[in-house]
Parts: C-alpha cells; structure tokens; sequence
C-alpha cells in the first residue's frame, strides 16, 4: 500500500511541476513562511524555536569551562547533537541518532564553525587548560519538510542570544557570546530536471538529490552538503548556488527582526 501510495503522490507532483507549480502554490525558489523565537528555555544559556512552514525545531545551547582539543589549546570548542523525536515523523525511531540525525548535526556543526560564526579565541580562559565549551543541542519538534535549514537558523538563533555564565563557575561576570557572521544554510532538490527550493516532506521523499548551501553575510560558500542518489549538471549546480546566495541574505533579515 506504502508503494502504490508513493506512486500517487509522485505523479501528482510530477504533474504539478509540469505546470511550473507545486503542491502550496509556491514558486521553485521560494521559502515558508519562517518564525524565530529566541530564550523559550529558561535554564539554558540561549535557545530559539524555529517554525518553517510548518516544520519546527528546537535548539538550546548550553556552555561549561573545558579542556581544549591539543591542536587548538586558545580556542573554544563546539559540540553539536541532535534529536529526533519519534513524535515529528513517523520515520523517526527512539534509539542512538540514526544517519539523517548524524548528518543533520554534522551539517549544523560545519555552517557554525566554518563560518567563524563564533569567536572562538575569545572563549579561551587559561591557553592549553581551560576553554569554554559549547553544546548545541537541536531537537525536531516536527517534520514537515526541510528540517536541516530549520535546525541551522535554530542554532546560529540560540547562539545570538546566548550569554556567557562566567559567574556560574567563578570567572567573573556573564557576557553575551561574541558572534561575528549569521550563517544561512539553504536547501534545494532536483526533480524531474526542475529545482525546487525548501522541499516540503512530500517534495523530499520524491526527490532525485538535494544540496544544501551554507553562506555567510559576505557571500562566501563556507559548506555543502548533498544527499541522495541523484546527480546534479554543473549549470544546476551553479543556479542552486546563486539562488540559495539570495535566499540567504532575504532569510538573514529575519534575524534582524527578532
């Protein structure tokens, strides 16, 4: 039943993108509508809710003094997970982090530190010792469709209102985390020889690949990921390049919103 279900459901997409439409009316490259909420988690040094469409994720940050990695002995160190709750998505399993959980994290991780999003010489309290290290912890909420955007505003969200607690362990007074760049990652799918961008759960499941862009306020690519089985032409390539660039910088208002 699963399949013949499938079945319908792609060829009523494949007839709607026929049409140059998709399934809520929306153009190929435009987004949901996005809602960001920042401190809803009380005990956490920063958090944000994040609904995209009607995808929501949840992302707290937590930090604690720490021993450095040997090969960064003055910088800050970053560590990110996610969670995804069996209650946002039939697919969802209880358990250890399956591959779409490795990846989300892995994906999140790398628009933060290869943006330099976070000063992390800042965070360094005695060189080689002590350094603050910071958890990012994001949780699906509900899927809907594209929850690896969803989840990386969460985090750069919860880290712009993330404060130091420099008094909790006795090293002096709090401070806001010092943030330098809003990394905007944005996603696109192939299907059918059209792009679509910001699939919806319907959209993903018929998808032939997806690459997901991550671009800082500059413009400058610091990661991407693609996932699935399909190929992408290098003209489509550098479309997806070039629209997720615009995306990003009409996404990264919102947070000047918040």
């Amino acid at each position: 039943m699963t399949n013949v279900i499938s079945e319908i459901r792609k060829d009523y997409l494949y007839n709607l993108v026929l049409k140059g439409s998709r399934g809520d009316a929306r153009k190929f490259d435009e987004y949901r509508e996005i809602s960001i909420e920042r401190d809803v988690i009380r005990k956490a040094e920063g958090s944000a809710r994040v609904k995209l469409g009607l995808s929501q994720v949840l992302v707290g940050v937590k930090m604690q003094p720490g021993e450095p990695f040997p090969d960064s002995p003055n910088r800050g160190v970053i560590i990110t997970n996610a969670e995804l709750v069996p209650l946002a998505s039939p697919t969802f399993e209880p358990g250890p982090p399956n591959e779409v959980g490795i990846e989300l994290a892995r994906v999140v991780d790398r628009g933060v530190r290869e943006s330099k999003a976070v000063d992390l010489e800042a965070l360094c309290i005695v060189p080689g010792k002590q350094v603050w290290i910071i958890f990012i912890d994001v949780h699906i909420l509900d899927d809907c469709g594209n929850i690896l955007d969803a989840s990386s505003l969460g985090a750069i969200a919860a880290l712009l209102s993330t404060k130091v607690p420099a008094s909790k362990f006795g090293l002096g007074e709090d401070y806001q985390l010092p943030i330098r760049d809003i990394p905007i990652a944005t996603t696109a799918i192939e299907f059918s020889d059209v792009l679509m961008f910001d699939p919806d759960v319907d959209e993903e499941s018929i998808a032939n690949t997806k690459l997901t862009v991550i671009s800082t306020a500059d413009g400058n690519i610091c990661g991407m990921q693609k996932s699935g089985k399909g190929t992408l032409k290098p003209e489509q390539v550098y479309r997806i390049v070039d629209i997720a660039c615009e995306r990003a910088k009409e996404i990264r208002e919102k947070f000047l919103e918040v």
